[in-house]
């Protein structure tokens, strides 16, 4: 089976400037990623779709291969990440590679391994699931979330208010790592979720959105926790 890892890693960023290149615990975040995808074996070819030539830059240095960049419309705030999967597909198609399935890897990922594409590809296989996503479960179980009413709050489930947390269903999110999807349901579903997706289980400890500032800083205090 031909696989790619599509790393999308768009120049503009408002609440961390230069967020896909910027110093995380010592060299460009964005490498965390390619070097994953590179180390886990998986992959005939780890290419990052960009915008920006200086992005495109330090993705060759770490040694992603960057064939072209992002058009327009996949450039602006608006694009969707299938949006651009399929420019990449295409675009791959039209220069004569085409691949089973693919890889989209975030660039602000550094919490990605080698082992754990690794796992995702066996799961798939084991599974003959059409993708895998990784997920984390909610640190609180969401059946027992509050809502505010006329300024007060209420259960938003009134029925769970009194369940024991470990006999309530585990709920999951998305982690925000990476989806390995077969492209042949990505074109049928347009979405890198499709029906058949199984879970890949992370701790939390791996896992952090890197949105704000102070998320940046958590990030790098879990990461070094784990690497210390």
């Amino acid at each position: 089976m031909s696989r790619i890892a599509i790393i999308t890693a768009r120049g503009g960023s408002r609440r961390i400037p230069k967020k896909n290149i910027r110093d995380f615990c010592g060299k460009p975040i964005i490498a965390y990623s390619i070097k994953a995808a590179l180390s886990s074996g998986i992959f005939d070819d780890v290419l990052v779709s960009t915008d920006s030539e200086e992005i495109a830059e330090i993705a060759k240095a770490a040694g992603a291969s960057v064939p072209f960049l992002r058009s327009e419309e996949t450039s602006g705030d608006f694009a969707t990440t299938a949006d651009v999967i399929a420019e990449v597909l295409d675009q791959c198609a039209d220069r004569g590679r085409e691949y089973d399935s693919f890889c989209c890897i975030y660039p602000t990922a550094p919490f990605v391994t080698g082992e754990k594409l690794q796992k995702a590809a066996t799961l798939m296989e084991e599974r003959e699931a059409d993708a895998v996503v990784t997920v984390v479960r909610f640190s609180f179980p969401p059946q027992r979330s509050f809502v505010e009413k006329n300024g007060f709050l209420a259960y938003q489930w009134p029925e769970y208010a009194q369940r024991r947390s470990q006999d309530l269903e585990p709920f999951y999110h998305d982690a925000g790592q990476f989806y390995l999807v077969k492209t042949g349901a990505f074109r049928k579903e347009r979405t890198v979720v499709p029906a058949r997706t199984c879970p890949l289980i992370l701790p939390e400890t791996e896992v952090q959105d890197i949105d704000t500032p102070e998320d940046w800083e958590i990030a790098e205090i879990k990461y070094r926790m784990s690497h210390g």
